[in-house]
């Protein structure tokens, strides 16, 4: 039995990255610093790994040249490298779009004879055309809003929270209604919604909140009757699609009797901190439910433009927790941004895994880029988690069994020590060293 180890440390330059074959052996007895996998414990598939087509990525790819544009789409979507194949998509404008827009505005429009898909079609489109054509197959899709057209608000305008009028639930459920149609029509594959990207969110941008009972009466009386009015009960909706702290008292609020068999999971984001154990209590009460996370990324007012490695490691960490506590997908935020982290029509900047120089017309993939093909590559959709258990704290690990056979571990080591590591399966043990500050992935096959 062999275990392929590949390594990526420090900044992730040519000279930080290595591929190494180690014969396992007959396991001596080692009861220190051992790693154990346990291939017959097993837990939830995963669906798969991908990111965000936003206004704003998608107006930087459009800057790119055809060589540039092959790169970012061979990296991501390809079956050699990242495999991605879902994507999340928001419906109107967001904060990472280059200006606020919505495709109606009519308040006397209750047909939506006036709805225009014009502004999706300019910039997200042909990026999406162009990611499926790297994959080889249709993409899945989620979608989510930001805001209600500024006349279906309380406060009159797209931004700074607000409410959904409740004279306007039924217009705006057939509002995205229409938007997920406009996609199916012209051949693209809507998997999933959620009902409102960060719904206790007041943002200096596109925003609308929503109380437990208000998201629950949206869901149960106008979202859901609409999507089965107009054929699209194969839509799963996703509720929250918030940070995790509240993940497990939200899902506790909205599902019950009446909305159970509407619900198909809960949709979170990476900003308020870890909250694995509010994973693990969803996990536990509805475990019919997926969890995903919808959006996570490095925002530069929290993390520092400069420190790539500590934001790539807080990343990486997160992925590992979510992975290990329930989570069966993972969208990333912007597949791109321009060397400033924008465009963003609020300033509201972020790192993304590949920039682009606009001023010398470069391509620059980032650390973060590399950490994520760790997971993306090598742990396959459909991929059942496994159990594991480690010696260190210093170490995130988490464990799968690929459709093929092949067992996949990938090992983050957190500190700043080369740490040695015995990992051990059924009777047999590998050694390998993980460097610092380092994620490292193992296939035994």
């Amino acid at each position: 039995m062999e275990l392929e180890v590949f390594t990526t440390y420090g900044t992730g330059s040519w000279k930080e990255q290595f591929h190494q074959v180690i014969n396992l052996k007959e396991d001596p007895g080692a009861e220190n610093q051992v790693v154990n996998l346990y291939p017959e414990v097993k837990f939830e598939k995963i669906e798969g790994f991908g990111g965000a087509v936003t206004d704003a990525a998608a107006y930087v790819y459009s800057l790119m040249n055809e060589a540039q544009k092959k790169q970012l789409m061979e990296t991501y979507f390809s079956p050699e490298r990242m495999k991605y194949g879902i994507v999340r998509i928001h419906m109107d404008s967001c904060d990472f779009s280059t200006e606020m827009y919505e495709a109606m505005s009519d308040e006397k429009d209750t047909e939506l004879r006036s709805f225009s898909f014009s502004r999706t079609e300019k910039y997200i489109l042909p990026m999406l055309q162009d990611e499926q054509k790297a994959a080889g197959k249709p993409l899945k899709i989620m979608l989510s809003p930001w805001s209600p057209p500024a006349f279906m608000k309380t406060n009159g305008q797209r931004t700074f929270g607000g409410s959904l009028k409740p004279e306007y639930r039924k217009l705006w459920a057939d509002y995205i209604c229409r938007y997920i149609l406009e996609f199916e029509k012209r051949g693209f594959q809507v998997q999933r919604m959620s009902l409102q990207n960060e719904p206790k969110a007041v943002q200096t941008w596109d925003s609308c909140i929503y109380t437990a009972a208000e998201e629950k009466e949206f869901l149960r009386d106008f979202m859901y009757p609409a999507l089965k009015e107009h054929g699209l009960e194969h839509v799963e909706i996703f509720i929250w699609d918030h940070n995790k702290e509240r993940v497990y008292e939200r899902i506790n609020e909205i599902v019950d009797s009446t909305t159970r068999d509407m619900v198909a999971g809960i949709a979170f984001h990476w900003y308020s901190g870890d909250h694995f154990e509010a994973l693990e209590l969803v996990r536990n009460k509805f475990p019919d439910k997926k969890m995903i996370i919808s959006e996570s990324c490095i925002e530069y007012s929290k993390f520092a433009e400069e420190d790539v490695i500590h934001g790539a490691l807080n990343l990486s960490h997160e992925i590992i927790g979510d992975l290990n506590h329930g989570m069966t997908a993972f969208y990333d935020w912007n597949l791109l941004l321009d060397e400033k982290g924008g465009p963003n029509h609020v300033g509201n900047f972020c790192h993304a895994p590949f920039l682009y120089d606009t001023v010398q017309k470069k391509l620059m993939p980032q650390l973060i880029q590399q950490h994520f093909e760790h997971f993306s590559h090598y742990i396959h959709t459909g991929a059942v988690r496994i159990g594991y258990s480690k010696y260190t704290e210093g170490i995130d690990v988490t464990a799968y069994e690929n459709p093929n056979g092949e067992i996949v571990t990938v090992l983050l080591n957190k500190t700043g020590e080369i740490l040695p590591v015995n990992i051990r399966i059924q009777g047999k043990l590998a050694e390998v060293l993980l460097y610092p500050e380092s994620i490292t992935t193992g296939i035994l096959k």
